[in-house]
């Protein structure tokens, strides 16, 4: 199990935290995601890759800090 600690760029209010933990829970292998305006900590197993993480973000229209 993984901590991935990550800032989220264009998160404003509450629906964009409710957006951002919908697309998380569409990533098999996130096991907590504590989502807050422009931050998300999340545990995921080993094999789910920050990549498919920003993935997962960028489809709800948000980005992660630095790519």
């Amino acid at each position: 199990m993984k901590t991935h600690e990550l800032e989220v760029d264009g998160m404003s209010c509450q629906h964009c935290v409710r957006s951002v933990r919908e697309a998380l829970d569409g990533v098999s292998g996130i096991s907590r995601a504590d989502v807050k305006v422009g931050h998300v900590s999340l545990d995921a197993e080993e094999s789910v890759t920050l990549e498919a993480i920003a993935a997962a973000l960028m489809s709800v229209g948000f980005h992660v800090r630095g790519n």
